[in-house]
């Protein structure tokens, strides 16, 4: 799976993908709880203090207490209810455990803002994965009913530690083509390793778990398995970092499911309600771990998954998730700092977990980072938000999608089933439109170049109307050859009030990848004055930067990227001093093509590519502001708010309502 770094607002729910068959799956395991020593603990409001005081519960309830950190009653309660289906629920199998040294404090802020610039500049390398941090020791299993014990030997460590820790720990910058880093002075980072050491040996005594501390050079990574041309820009930013902030050092123990520990962890953004048993229900915030040797049974544009809020797996549909950080599911066991060893904080929530708002719990918040350095904790890649002040001066691109198209809700023979005999259109449907232009070579030019519903027509006013209300005029209309961006654009500028006012340019440069075209010849597109003489507000004067005599059948992925580029900096420094916003309405690969280079990033693979544009909506929507005079942009949020609805399935009321 591929994700893109476009900012977009969608302006529609995600597309189902197209109907699959599927193999069927066993019914869900049903598990039995016992639920008066469940009320009884959930009453309690606390669990009880001291060694071995999990040992009453059986499999199931340590496994949720362990699954939430321990300590948090409800949430374990609320885990174990919604697990109830969960075939691994009684499964003894225990969860990883690592020890990290986390920063807080100024150091922390720098980290975060690197985090953040470097995912901003040159997207999201495997670094990005887990949150900044120093490795004590290497994962290790332990026992759900030896938790209380692991966690009891990290505070009993941290004690004896107490003012042994030599503050602030010096660190020092290094970089090669794949990887940078801050390395721990030599002669601290021996004294962490028998801090390590020490918490080794009070495992194996109070948990009977083996550990094994880090032997290689203590470090931070700051990024690695990047593209090589990033490694300027990745190393001009870790060298405007002041490492010598002040810092106070977390212990902090964390786990890990077993089981997903090689998987790619997906976060759900879109609720989705299963129409087939071997289906799973999505939950916005819900995450799920997905591994590509399971995807052998799941047909295009679905993916086989296993939810971390319910522990059900199935299949999903492949547009209602995003990618994640590995570190998002973690779970804390423990926090302590070795500045001042202090008692243990109550870090015991998951990272993430089954909150449903998809936000982390304010007790692990308030451990691990202060209120105001937030972004720490695997901060997403953040677009920057403009200002009025800076809107009014800057130059400023959106570019969107057109709107529902005709042969995607009615089918590829909708032709055939719209136009009799002699050629004469004839809506079968309230969402075909009430007519249709005239074509010089007949409907069948519609073949290639279909218009938009009636409903596409009213997603993208519904998109003028709302720039309207967001009072964003747009000096300059750009768009594709193809009559349903064009007649997207139309209707763009009759909710904006600027129909007749401002001109479509029609741009053949900005026509989707045309290996994407079928058969052996492009469409054939209704000319500017044609288009005119449908009413549309086309600009008949406007010559194209990319003539259609320069597109050629089945280009290479290459040679579109570089179109779309060449044509996206051409129609802005056409525009540049006459005007300050600039509109594309193009294809869902324009958000994409159009966007990605004009900010410095280099293009990426077209496998992700596709992957990217698959999950692009009809009118999704993106901005770009210029930064200053350099000629580099950036992402920023967009003017509008997104606009989300479900489908509407045909219905004949005779086949449904008629008896026999």
């Amino acid at each position: 799976m591929g994700f893109s770094n476009v900012s977009v607002t969608s302006a529609y729910n995600p597309i189902m993908p197209s109907e699959r068959k599927s193999p069927s799956f066993p019914p869900p395991h049903k598990t039995s709880l016992d639920v008066p020593i469940l009320h009884a603990v959930l009453c309690q409001g606390t669990l009880p203090q001291g060694s071995g005081t999990l040992l009453y519960l059986g499999p199931s309830h340590l496994k949720a207490l362990v699954s939430t950190g321990g300590k948090n009653v409800q949430a374990a309660c609320d885990w174990l209810f919604s697990h109830v289906d969960d075939p691994f629920l009684d499964d003894p199998l225990p969860r990883e455990y690592v020890l990290y040294l986390r920063p807080s404090g100024p150091l922390l802020q720098q980290l975060s803002n690197f985090w953040q610039q470097s995912r901003l500049s040159c997207g999201k390398n495997k670094a990005h994965n887990i949150f900044p941090h120093i490795t004590l020791c290497q994962f290790f299993m332990c026992a759900d009913g030896k938790v209380e014990a692991l966690t009891d030997a990290l505070q009993t460590t941290v004690a004896k530690w107490k003012g042994r820790i030599p503050m602030p720990l010096p660190l020092e910058l290094y970089t090669s083509s794949t990887f940078i880093g801050l390395f721990v002075d030599e002669q601290l980072a021996e004294v962490l390793k028998s801090f390590a050491a020490d918490f080794a040996t009070e495992a194996a005594a109070k948990a009977d778990v083996h550990v094994e501390p880090h032997k290689k050079q203590l470090h931070v990574t700051l990024a690695y398995h990047f593209q090589t041309s990033h490694l300027p820009t990745l190393e001009k930013l870790a060298k405007s970092m002041d490492v010598s902030s002040g810092c106070d050092w977390l212990a902090v123990l964390f786990s890990r499911d077993i089981r997903f520990a090689n998987h790619e962890t997906l976060q759900v953004i879109y609720p989705y309600v299963p129409q087939n048993d071997d289906e799973l229900e999505l939950v916005p915030g819900d995450f799920i771990f997905m591994s590509p040797v399971e995807q052998s049974t799941a047909s295009e544009g679905w993916v086989y998954g296993t939810s971390l809020g319910t522990g059900l797996s199935g299949l999903l549909p492949e547009n209602y998730v995003n990618r994640a950080d590995e570190s998002d599911t973690w779970v804390v066991h423990g926090s302590h700092s070795i500045l001042n060893c202090n008692s243990p904080t109550n870090s015991v929530s998951a990272v993430g977990g089954l909150l449903s708002d998809g936000q982390l719990s304010d007790s692990l918040l308030d451990s691990l980072v202060e209120p105001h350095s937030l972004g720490g904790l695997c901060p997403p890649m953040q677009v920057m938000k403009p200002t009025n002040q800076t809107s009014l001066s800057r130059m400023r691109l959106f570019v969107c999608r057109h709107g529902e198209r005709m042969d995607v809700v009615f089918g590829k023979h909708w032709i055939t089933q719209c136009f009799d005999s002699k050629g004469r259109y004839i809506r079968s449907n309230l969402n075909m439109p009430s007519s249709l232009p005239a074509r010089i070579g007949g409907q069948r030019d519609y073949d290639k170049d279909c218009p938009i519903t009636v409903f596409g027509s009213t997603q993208a006013r519904l998109v003028g109307e709302a720039l309207l209300e967001s009072h964003t005029k747009i000096d300059f209309v750009y768009c594709s050859p193809s009559l349903r961006c064009v007649q997207t654009a139309q209707n763009i500028l009759q909710g904006l009030q600027q129909e007749g006012k401002t001109k479509i340019r029609v741009e053949p440069g900005l026509f989707e990848w045309t290996k994407w075209v079928s058969g052996t010849s492009l469409p054939i597109w209704i000319p500017p004055a044609e288009l005119v003489a449908a009413n549309l507000s086309v600009d008949t004067t406007y010559r194209p930067h990319i003539p259609i005599s320069k597109l050629a059948v089945s280009e290479s992925y290459d040679t579109y990227i570089s179109r779309s580029f060449q044509v996206t900096r051409e129609i802005l420094s056409e525009c540049k001093n006459q005007g300050n916003t600039v509109l594309i309405v193009a294809h869902a690969s324009s958000l994409e093509a159009c966007t990605r280079q004009i900010q410095g990033l280099s293009p990426q693979n077209s496998k992700d590519f596709v992957q990217v544009v698959r999950k692009i909506p009809y009118l999704g929507f993106c901005a770009c502001e210029e930064m200053g005079e350099t000629g580099v942009w950036q992402l920023v949020d967009p003017p509008i708010l997104p606009l989300t609805h479900g489908p509407n399935h045909s219905f004949n009321w005779r086949e449904m309502l008629m008896q026999d």
